[in-house]
């Protein structure tokens, strides 16, 4: 039956003007991102780079939102960790990690330096190629670099880890938001994470809950002691009466 089908197509094509076969060929169309009205939370991936000699030396684990102001809008697009692909290299003194989507239309590229007993991200560059946002809108690359900064240091051994969000500016148009971010540069027996270094945010987040519950507790012992204070004072005017 399905050979029959597939004659008669052929059969309507040759003798019917404007009936034309389209091939469904995935590997000959190209990627292309798919910008959003509305944000939902990335899909968490684990990205590894070995040396050449097989030694791990760059990991990653993190979510990542391209966040794109356009026309006084905002969209989004999540990085989808099943479709990206990992390049880079590594060095004694830097390294870098590039993840990619097919066609090159989407990357994110951290550039890592050890300096001393210290490593960190010295450089970040994102970008984006999306299909058009209308059907008579042309074509844009949505772009944005990060240099000479001191993102995420560590100590040798040590990994960086954030459960708060990271919202970094790229540019005018473009925002990257990185979601449970962890990463280590240089040092990583065994592929494993070291001793994590905990983020600004996430301390903040864990410490000031704290310091406002023992500030509202001091608070209050300290004005039941001014009331038992007052109180045993007028209890002492009233024996001498």
């Amino acid at each position: 039956m399905m050979h029959t089908g597939a004659r008669c197509l052929f059969f309507l094509a040759a003798v019917i003007p404007g009936v034309h076969l389209q091939r469904n060929d995935s590997e000959n169309q190209m990627y292309r991102p798919v910008l959003r009205p509305s944000e939902a939370i990335p899909k968490i991936g684990t990205y590894m780079l070995q040396s050449l000699a097989g030694e791990p030396c760059i990991k990653a684990t993190m979510g990542a939102e391209y966040i794109v102001i356009e026309k006084k809008k905002t969209w989004y697009f999540n990085l989808d960790p099943s479709r990206v692909r990992t390049s880079g290299y590594c060095g004694k003194e830097s390294a870098v990690l590039s993840l990619m989507l097919p066609d090159n239309t989407t990357s994110l590229e951290f550039t890592f330096i050890k300096e001393k007993n210290v490593s960190y991200i010295t450089k970040l560059s994102a970008r984006v190629s999306p299909l058009p946002l209308c059907q008579r809108c042309a074509n844009k690359t949505y772009s944005g670099l990060l240099d000479h900064d001191k993102l995420f240091s560590t100590a040798a051994g040590q990994s960086f880890k954030c459960k708060s969000d990271s919202l970094l500016l790229m540019s005018s148009e473009l925002r990257i938001k990185l979601v449970h971010l962890q990463m280590q540069a240089f040092t990583l027996p065994k592929g494993q994470y070291g001793e994590e270094v905990e983020c600004w945010a996430d301390f903040n987040k864990r410490v000031v809950p704290i310091v406002i519950g023992a500030t509202v507790v001091g608070f209050i012992l300290i004005t039941l002691l001014t009331l038992l204070f007052i109180k045993d004072r007028r209890s002492q005017g009233y024996d001498r009466l």
